[in-house]
């Protein structure tokens, strides 16, 4: 019973982590996206139009980096257990 609560609490942080660092990251890339633009553009400054524009793009690569760190992570996990599988074989 304590193992499966763990497990369960294990993949909920591991969740809270993801959201977290896609949180962060899609902010940090709102401004590398933002700077990128000004560059070649030529522009001072950029308006995003208010607040909702802002967050739109905001989500957009929220999603893009949450889906990229999930990708990470499944990858990770398979090869975890072609290592496991493998030091069972090599142990025999």
């Amino acid at each position: 019973m304590y193992d499966e609560l763990n497990k369960c609490y294990d993949k909920d942080v591991l969740l809270l982590v993801r959201m977290s660092a896609a949180s962060i990251a899609g902010f940090i890339l709102v401004f590398v996206e933002s700077y990128i633009v000004m560059q070649l553009k030529g522009y001072k400054t950029i308006d995003f139009g208010g607040i909702s524009p802002f967050v739109s793009i905001w989500s957009m690569n929220f999603f893009l980096v949450f889906s990229i760190l999930t990708q990470v992570k499944h990858w990770y996990l398979a090869r975890e257990e072609e290592r496991e599988t493998e030091y069972a074989k090599n142990d025999r």
